[in-house]
C-alpha cells in the first residue's frame, strides 16, 4: 500500500515538473534572448528618498522625534542620541562617560537591583542598551508592540535613575585593567592607537588613554554627576521605528517627561586638534608577527566641502570600491602582496578628517606594496582617469543610495544623527545628482589639490628586521627610500601607565 501510494506521487511529481518545464519553456522561446549578458538590458532604478521633515515632530517639551512607521513585524524600536561624549570627561580621569554609558545599562536602577532588571527586561523579551562614545551618547530599546508601555517604562528608568551600583562598576574596573594587559598584544590594535597619535598629537582627547590609575581613580560619584549633568530631556533626540505611529508614541514619550525639565542643550563643542602632522616612517617593533600592518595617509577634509563628491569618486578609483579599486587591483590581484588593500578620505564632521591606505602583508614583502601604493597616488594625479572607471564608480554610489534607507530604523536613525550634527537634509535630495556630475577633470582636480604624496605619514607595525631585509627576488624596494627622511621607531608603551620609553 506504501509503495502504490509512493508511485502514484511519483507520477504526479514528474506530470507537474514536466509540465511547468514546458509552459516555462514556450514563455522563455517568446522572448528575444540576448547573444551574450553583456546585451541584457535593465529597467533604470527609480527611487525617492524620504523627506526628513516628514518624519520629524516637536514634542511639547521641545525635543525632537522623528518616526518612521514599519507595520510589517509586531515590534517597536525607540533610540534616543544624547548630546554628551568622552570629549567632556573631566579632566585626568578620561574613561568616566564610557563607564557612565555602560553601567546605566548594567548597574540596575533606583528601584530595580542589577539583576532584578535584567529580569524585567528578559521578561519582555526586550533588548535595552546604553553606551557613550567620542562624541554622542546612544540608549535603547526594541520590543513587542504588545509590550511598548512596560519597555519604555524601563528604558526611562535607565536613563532617569540609574543605580550606578558598586558591586558591578567594581566589576567593570577590573575587566578595564584586565583588558589593559591587552594592548600590546594585537598589532590591530596597536596600528589604531600610535595612527591616531601621529594624525592627533598626544593632547587631543581620543588619544588620552585610560590608565590603570585613571581608571581605579573613578568613584560612583563621579558617575552620578556626569549622569545629572548630561542626561535630561533637552539634550535628547529620539528615533522611532516599527509598529507604531506618530499619535501613538508622542504622548508617551511626553508623558514620561512631563515631570523631567528640559535644561539648556550642552554647548561645549567638540574641541579639533590642535596638532601639526610630522611626515616620514614610523615603525613599531614586533618581532613575533609574519605580517606587517601598515597604514599611510594625512588628513582629510570636512563633510561639507563642496568637493566631497569628487573626493568620494577620486577615492572609490583609488582604492575605496573594493575589487574595482585601482589598490586591490595592484597588489592583491596582479602581485599577490595583501589579502586586501583599500583607502578611504575621511570628511569629518567636528573636524578634518584622514586619508588613508591600509593593507597587511608579509614581512618580506611590505615595503614592496608600499612602493605601489605611491605609485598608485602618483597616477592619480599624473592624468584623467578612464571613461570605465568613472562609470563604474559613479554607478556604485547613485544605485546604492537606496541602502541608507533599507529598514524603518535605519531611515529613522539617519534623520536623527543629520538633526544631532546640525546637517541639513536637502543633501539627501541632491546626492545622486552631484555624484552623476563629477567628471573626469574633476577628479583629476581633487587628487592633485587633497592628496599630497611628499608630505604622507607611514605607520608600521611588524617585525623589523625581517621588513628591513625585503624581498629578496625584488631587492631594489627599500624600507629608507620609501618617504624622505629617516625611519622613526615607536617603542611599546607599558600597557598600565602608557609611558613610553626612550629607545636606545
Amino acid at each position: 500500500m506504501r509503495n502504490g501510494v509512493r508511485a502514484h506521487l511519483v507520477v504526479f511529481v514528474v506530470v507537474w515538473v514536466f509540465g511547468i518545464g514546458v509552459s516555462s519553456l514556450q514563455d522563455l522561446q517568446a522572448q528575444t534572448i540576448p547573444s551574450h549578458p553583456r546585451e541584457l538590458t535593465f529597467d533604470g532604478l527609480t527611487f525617492d528618498p524620504p523627506e526628513a521633515a516628514s518624519h520629524r515632530h516637536e514634542l511639547d517639551n521641545g525635543v525632537v522625534m522623528y518616526v518612521v512607521p514599519d507595520h510589517s513585524l509586531p515590534l517597536v524600536t525607540v533610540s534616543v542620541l544624547v548630546r554628551t561624549g568622552s570629549y567632556l570627561d573631566p579632566n585626568g580621569k578620561p574613561g568616566v562617560a564610557a563607564l557612565t554609558g555602560s553601567q546605566m545599562r548594567a548597574g540596575g536602577t533606583e528601584s530595580l537591583t542589577p539583576s532584578e532588571y535584567d529580569e524585567e527586561v528578559a521578561f519582555l523579551a526586550a533588548n535595552i542598551g546604553s553606551a557613550i562614545g567620542d562624541t554622542s551618547g546612544r540608549a535603547s530599546v526594541n520590543s513587542l508592540t504588545k509590550d511598548l508601555d512596560a519597555s519604555l517604562n524601563l528604558l526611562f528608568e535607565m536613563l532617569r535613575r540609574p543605580r550606578f551600583d558598586q558591586a558591578r562598576l567594581d566589576l567593570a574596573k577590573s575587566q578595564g585593567v584586565r583588558q589593559m594587559e591587552q594592548r600590546n598584544d594585537s598589532t590591530q590594535s596597536i596600528e589604531m592607537r600610535e595612527w591616531r597619535r601621529l594624525l592627533r598629537g598626544d593632547t587631543h582627547f581620543t588619544t588620552d588613554p585610560t590608565t590603570r590609575d585613571s581608571l581605579e581613580s573613578i568613584t560612583r560619584d563621579d558617575l552620578v554627576t556626569f549622569h545629572q549633568e548630561y542626561y535630561h530631556p533637552g539634550n535628547f533626540i529620539f528615533s522611532v521605528s516599527g509598529d507604531v505611529e506618530a499619535e501613538v508614541i508622542g504622548p508617551k514619550l511626553e508623558a514620561l517627561m512631563s515631570d523631567w525639565p528640559a535644561r539648556t542643550p550642552v554647548s561645549v563643542p567638540v574641541p579639533a586638534p590642535d596638532h601639526e602632522l610630522d611626515p616620514g616612517v614610523y615603525l613599531v617593533d614586533k618581532p613575533d608577527v609574519n605580517q606587517g600592518r601598515v597604514v599611510i595617509g594625512h588628513l582629510g577634509t570636512m563633510r561639507d566641502n563642496p568637493d566631497r563628491y569628487a573626493l568620494m569618486v577620486m577615492n572609490d578609483i583609488l582604492g575605496g570600491g573594493g575589487f574595482a579599486a585601482r589598490l586591490m587591483t595592484r597588489i592583491r590581484s596582479d602581485e599577490g602582496l595583501a589579502y586586501s588593500a583599500y583607502s578611504s578620505f575621511g570628511l569629518g564632521t567636528y573636524y578634518p578628517g584622514a586619508f588613508r591606505v591600509s593593507y597587511q602583508s608579509r614581512s618580506e614583502t611590505v615595503v614592496r606594496a608600499a612602493a605601489i601604493v605611491l605609485e598608485e597616488i602618483d597616477k592619480m594625479q599624473a592624468g584623467v582617469v578612464s571613461e570605465a572607471e568613472l562609470r563604474t564608480s559613479k554607478a556604485s554610489f547613485v544605485d546604492t543610495f537606496s541602502r541608507n534607507f533599507s529598514s524603518a530604523a535605519s531611515t529613522a536613525g539617519l534623520f536623527a544623527n543629520d538633526e544631532y550634527t546640525g546637517r541639513d537634509p536637502s543633501y539627501l535630495t541632491t546626492y545622486r545628482d552631484r555624484i552623476s556630475s563629477v567628471s573626469g577633470d574633476d577628479v583629476l582636480r581633487v587628487a592633485r589639490e587633497y592628496l599630497d604624496p611628499d608630505n604622507l605619514v607611514v605607520l608600521i607595525v611588524g617585525d623589523r628586521a625581517t621588513i628591513e631585509a625585503g624581498d629578496p627576488d625584488n631587492p631594489e624596494f627599500s624600507l629608507n627610500d620609501l618617504v624622505a627622511g629617516e625611519v622613526s621607531e615607536i617603542p611599546l608603551p607599558d600597557p598600565f601607565t602608557m609611558e613610553y620609553p626612550s629607545l636606545p
